[in-house]
């Protein structure tokens, strides 16, 4: 017979466990914040909400319920109050740094949700073991921004692999940016100066925008965003707008863009609009010392020469012109080839005068003809602009 009282013997049925021990049990309970697994110890288990995972919040009764087997690690044999503390989360994030191990050695691309935006990055997690993927490798554009990214799988590769100093990073910059190399080689083979292409506006800068083509970025410069001036591209153009652009040239992977299409140009018809003699409308769009320049249509400029102005001397065309200003002109000199149109204010004023002159003229030959007819007939009542001019008794009748 055994000299072990029943508590000793009952006591030595259990395993003993230590801290650091894989331990498997049983759910025997399951609360929103708490598991308590059968692990064949004297003490149940007891796995809290901070142990099970990193996402918090989570209610524990969506993940486990009662008869369900896992397997866990002991952080305590004794939390106090005289229960075994578990972790899960931890063992798993031991075969998750195995998984991320691997793919490290093997330049594996992996793929996981963003579960949290840190302040200089995103933290992901592969199998309960974190990854940190700073700002600078998050795109192949620089982005202010990394809130759009929360709760979004992400593509990326470990770039940097070292558990023990907590220090596991990941990139998806490299990836995008191959797949973006990738993109630009397909799309080059395919395009063709001329063609008329959509993309999207990327960015706006002062001297012109960029423009995403679908893996090529293209340069839409200033000067081909309208046949007529456009001072500032930031008030014309939003970045994500979708535009049809057209190829103007292509140097290497260089795509030069341009919105001034054929068919629209201000200059085909010129040599019609603009004729040599005919009297135009135009708004005064800036100044010289020499000179103002009239904007006739969008895209076509002609120089109003301060000799031009007026008959009368005009020191500069500030001093009688002003910016918006719509003026009458003359066209007097057409240069097609040179896109150049001359214009002359005194030029119409010269037209004015010599009708004025040419009705003078007209009124005094009127005048000779009345009086040589009264001249002709005594007796004959005439009217001049001088009065009725005949014999004295018979007009004044009259």
């Amino acid at each position: 017979m055994s000299d072990l009282t029943f508590e000793q013997m009952l006591e030595e049925s259990f395993k003993t466990i230590r801290n650091g021990e894989v331990v498997d049990g049983v759910v025997i309970d399951v609360k929103p914040d708490e598991i308590i697994l059968n692990i064949g110890y004297k003490a149940d288990g007891i796995l809290t909400r901070n142990e099970y995972t990193n996402e918090p919040g989570i209610d524990l009764t969506t993940v486990a319920k009662v008869g369900d087997s896992m397997t866990t690690k002991v952080l305590k044999v004794n939390d106090g109050d005289g229960q075994v503390l578990l972790t899960y989360k931890r063992l798993a994030a031991e075969k998750g740094n195995e998984r991320l191990k691997e793919a490290y050695e093997n330049h594996e691309v992996l793929k996981a949700s963003v579960a949290q935006i840190l302040g200089g990055g995103l933290r992901v997690t592969i199998e309960e073991a974190n990854v940190f993927i700073p700002a600078s490798l998050v795109s192949d554009t620089y982005e202010k921004d990394l809130s759009k990214y929360q709760g979004q799988e992400i593509e990326f590769v470990i770039s940097e692999f070292n558990p023990r100093r907590n220090r596991v990073i990941g990139d998806r910059r490299q990836l995008l940016v191959a797949k973006r190399s990738e993109m630009q080689k397909e799309l080059l083979e395919k395009l063709q100066v001329g063609d008329v292409i959509e993309g999207t506006v990327k960015n706006v800068t002062d001297f012109g925008a960029f423009v995403d083509l679908g893996g090529v970025d293209g340069l839409l410069h200033i000067s081909e965003m309208s046949w007529g001036r456009v001072e500032n591209p930031k008030k014309v153009f939003k970045v994500g707008e979708v535009l049809k652009v057209l190829i103007k040239d292509i140097n290497d992977t260089k795509v030069a863009l341009s919105l001034k299409f054929p068919d629209s140009n201000p200059w085909a018809n010129a040599e019609d609009d603009f004729a040599v003699g005919k009297v135009v409308e135009g708004k005064v769009a800036r100044m010289t010392d020499f000179g103002a320049f009239v904007e006739l249509a969008p895209g076509i400029d002609a120089l109003l020469h301060v000799s031009q102005i007026s008959k009368e001397h005009v020191e500069k065309p500030s001093d009688v012109l002003k910016i918006n200003q719509v003026i009458e002109a003359k066209i007097v000199d057409l240069n097609i080839d040179d896109k150049k149109i001359s214009l002359s204010m005194k030029a119409i004023e010269g037209d004015a005068a010599d009708s004025v002159e040419s009705g003078d003229v007209g009124n005094q030959a009127a005048s000779d003809v009345a009086n040589d007819e009264v001249e002709g007939d005594a007796d004959t009542c005439v009217s001049t602009p001088e009065g009725v001019v005949g014999p004295d008794s018979e007009c004044q009748d009259a």
